[in-house]
Parts: C-alpha cells; structure tokens; sequence
C-alpha cells in the first residue's frame, strides 16, 4: 500500500496534469474530504513535496472561504518544447499566474538583469526570493 502522503502528491500532481494548467485552486477541506485524511495532513505534503526547490509555490488563505493555490512554477510551454525556461521567463510566469504583481515581477526583472551570474545561479536566487515571499506570507 502506498503511503497517505504519496497518494494526496499524486493526487494533486494529477489534478495539475489533467488540467494542463500551471495552477490549481483547492479548499484544504475539501480535499482532505475527498482523500478520506486529515486537514493538517494535506498541510503537511504541501509544506514538504510542493517547494519552490522543487517548482512549486503554494498560496494558502484560511478562514471561511479559505483556499490552498498550488502553482507550477516552470510554464507549460516548456514541457511542449523540453526546453529549460529563463529565469526571466520564470518572472514573466510567476507575474501571469498573479503570484507577483507587475512591479515585484519588475524588480525581480532588474535584480535578475544587474547579477552577474549564470542561469543556473540566477534561478537559485530567484527560488529563494519566492520562498522568502511565501514563507512571510505575503503570496
């Protein structure tokens, strides 16, 4: 049997797929409802398996209209052409999928264009910003 944390990734990695988007909108609820588990489990495998390190931000808003927002960072359009994404294309997605606003997504375009560092280096610093932004719980 698998385990409860791999079944809820699958899960929601197969509701992103099926969808062939780059966001999904769930209510924590809601899915811990329809996987038969707890609330703060769910909470569990979003904090540990959908990290920026690993491509994802997640957007969580509680309360009686709460919901979790989970966003593939790396655009779609890369998958169709199996080539790797700028770090200025990242900002350029991050800023379409609204988890930046235009002068954050500006900025992050200017720290971008200023470092003088690889891609590589560059996307690091980048995933590092957006983890700062959502561990503050601004996103």
């Amino acid at each position: 049997m698998r385990n409860l944390a791999d079944a809820i990734e699958n899960f929601i990695i197969g509701e992103l797929l099926r969808d062939q988007e780059d966001a999904l909108l769930v209510q924590r609820n809601e899915l811990a409802e329809r996987l038969s588990c707890a609330p703060s489990q769910i909470s569990y495998v979003l904090s540990t398996r959908f990290t920026p390190e690993r491509g994802f931000l997640v957007e969580s808003r509680r309360g009686s209209g709460g919901f979790v927002r989970i966003v593939r960072m790396e655009p779609k359009a890369v998958h169709e052409t199996q080539k790797e994404p700028t770090a200025s294309q990242l900002v350029e997605h991050l800023q379409e999928q609204k988890l930046v606003t235009a002068r954050e997504g500006a900025l992050l375009q200017y720290m971008l264009h200023i470092i003088d560092a690889d891609e590589k280096k560059k996307k690091a610093v980048l995933q590092q910003a957006m983890g700062l932004l959502n561990s503050h719980g601004r996103r």
